[in-house]
């Protein structure tokens, strides 16, 4: 990628960006596999206990991302890039070193409260593409930052896995060798993006991030895709939440499988996104592919929460990636409803919409499994969390397909890529 940065900013300072988001993601993917077995070990192997303090702690982490991305960003505004980014980098090297340490389920909680607070640093690298890329050629720069978070998202678990073989608290140690080394290689490499003449005062308003939302309410086809969003996103946690836990109350896989079938899960990922929805999209237009993706995804979310063999589990995957057409229609809807001054606003309105689903989804689905596996209750599913993401993705789909009556076919070209989530998407 041919980026000409400002004349004080060199190559390797935008190769630094790269590769902090790809290993802050990878960093977070290593721990993904072996993190719900220690929590599980911690409540006395209780799989019921386990999942409630999982569904706490991935509330809390999303609780912490919603709240500091724009902190970090409005702080960066105001101090310059370099020092947010190097202390987000530093403060989750040492708060890995500190989840490897502790043997308790309130202190493994307020480590994973710390990262979510310096995992939020993304706002702040996009920032500095902004700063040092031409307008021209930020839009390929902002590709190979999506590309930097789905790489560290493949390596990440089946790394994560391969490690906990050595132990289950090993994959903290690798993490925190690639935060720090990367915060090291950052004192080296990265100049300061943002001259003093162009810093702010910092806004707190501007930090606000409910305030994005507000946007939503003034166009209405917008505000009703928005609930679509909101369904889709809300549905993902069944698998964010339960996924480690649930696979291996069903089917015995332990740590190294279920970071081998993330990997592959984040390598469909790659390749519908990469590869098929634009041709799917051309071939079908927008309305169908929504209908066909969502109904793929509502098979397999169906098949899930229903099999009882893993190879059934893990033949519907491909299946289940294909839901992904969902998001970049669903996004190309709202963004021609949009007036073109306001598209950045909407972005940011949809990532904090994503982070709201994402602070409700894991009790929920967590609250949802530890009931169906609960011996006292009369009635047991433990695909429970999967049939319950299959029925928002159903109003979801319903809601989409009313909104988008009359909608024409836009150009393959104008299709938005969707922007890296913290989330994992069987």
């Amino acid at each position: 990628m041919d980026i000409t940065p400002l004349p004080q900013v060199r190559r390797a300072a935008v190769a630094f960006i790269f590769i902090t988001v790809m290993l802050d993601v990878l960093a977070i993917g290593v721990i993904i596999p072996v993190l719900p077995h220690i929590i599980k070990d911690m409540a006395g192997g209780s799989f019921i206990e386990a999942t409630r303090w999982s569904g706490w702690f991935g509330t809390a982490f999303m609780v912490m991302q919603f709240v500091f991305t724009p902190v970090q960003g409005a702080l960066s505004d105001h101090f310059g890039r370099r020092p947010i980014i190097l202390l987000s980098n530093l403060g989750l090297g040492l708060d890995f070193i500190l989840m490897a340490l502790v043997n308790t389920l309130p202190l493994l909680f307020i480590g994973r409260i710390i990262s979510g607070i310096t995992s939020a640093s993304f706002s702040t690298a996009n920032a500095y593409i902004a700063d040092v890329t031409p307008f021209e050629k930020r839009a390929a720069a902002f590709g190979m930052m999506g590309a930097a978070f789905g790489l560290g998202f493949i390596i990440g678990p089946a790394l994560g896995s391969t490690l906990s073989h050595w132990g289950p608290r090993v994959p903290f140690w690798g993490a925190a060798v690639l935060s720090l080394a990367n915060f090291c290689y950052g004192l080296l490499v990265l100049p300061e993006s943002l001259p003093k003449d162009r810093r702010v005062a910092t806004d707190w308003k501007r930090a606000n991030p409910v305030g994005s939302l507000m946007l939503l309410k003034r166009y209405p086809q917008v505000f009703t895709m928005a609930w679509v969003v909101f369904l889709f996103a809300l549905a993902q946690f069944a698998y964010n939440s339960t996924f480690v836990l649930n696979v291996d109350y069903r089917f015995h896989w332990g740590e190294q499988q279920v970071g081998y079938v993330l990997g592959l899960v984040g390598v469909l990922t790659a390749v519908v996104q990469g590869f098929l929805v634009g041709k799917i999209i051309k071939k079908l237009g927008e309305r169908r592919a929504l209908l066909v993706g969502t109904l793929c995804g509502l098979i397999a979310l169906t098949g899930y929460g229903l099999t009882s063999h893993g190879w059934v589990f893990l033949a519907l995957m491909p299946l289940g990636a294909l839901m992904g057409m969902a998001g970049p229609v669903v996004q190309s809807v709202m963004t021609r409803q949009v007036d073109p001054h306001e598209q950045g606003r909407l972005q940011g309105a949809l990532a904090s919409l994503q982070s709201v689903a994402g602070m409700i989804g894991p009790l929920l689905f967590t609250g949802v499994f530890a009931h169906f596996i609960d011996p006292k209750t009369p009635l047991q599913i433990p695909g429970s969390p999967f049939l319950l993401a299959a029925l928002l993705v159903a109003l979801a789909l319903v809601v989409a397909w009313k909104s988008m009556r009359g909608t024409p076919v836009a150009a393959v070209e104008e299709l938005p890529v969707a922007a890296p989530q913290e989330v994992l998407p069987p």
